[in-house]
């Protein structure tokens, strides 16, 4: 918080009274990341695509091609989330709201008829969640040294084959 406040020319008691506290800062920054890569207006976008399995296909590259911008800050809020209480609480905080998000999709492909049989809208959506979570995207481009783009197409193609009819 030091380093922080020397850098914006503030004092450190700046700083904790405008965000609140560490964890405060922590959510303002990936909020932040959201409203920088506007990945909310490219969810809304996609969301505006008629066809279900074209606008599952249109939400899944907006957040695939967002992964890579937030990728450095949220590998550490993943690293630092068991032993930091603020890294924690900033996670869960975007986690908790694209799940939402990832859920009202799947309700919609649900209300279409477009979601395959045997799924229930909430372990779909907690399974696209998990599918296209930064982990995963993270195991199959720095652990296995996929590109990018090969990650995204595969991870894009897996939810469809798995949620769609």
């Amino acid at each position: 918080m030091s380093e922080i406040a020397k850098a914006v020319g503030m004092t450190r008691q700046s700083i904790y009274v405008h965000f609140g506290s560490r964890g405060g800062l922590l959510i303002a920054l990936v909020r932040r990341a959201d409203e920088r890569f506007l990945i909310w207006e490219n969810f809304a976008r996609a969301m505006a695509v008629e066809s279900p399995r074209q606008r599952l296909d249109a939400c899944l590259v907006a957040w695939l091609d967002f992964v890579p911008k937030i990728h450095p800050v949220a590998r550490d809020l993943i690293r630092l989330r068991a032993t930091d209480e603020d890294a924690a609480r900033a996670w869960t905080d975007r986690m908790a709201e694209l799940l939402g998000f990832f859920r009202q999709l799947v309700r919609g492909l649900h209300r279409e008829n477009a979601l395959a049989k045997g799924w229930a809208v909430p372990r779909a959506a907690d399974f696209l969640w998990a599918t296209c979570s930064v982990q995963s995207w993270d195991l199959l481009v720095q652990d296995r040294g996929w590109s990018e783009a090969s990650a995204a197409k595969v991870i894009r193609s897996t939810a469809a084959r798995a949620l769609l009819r």
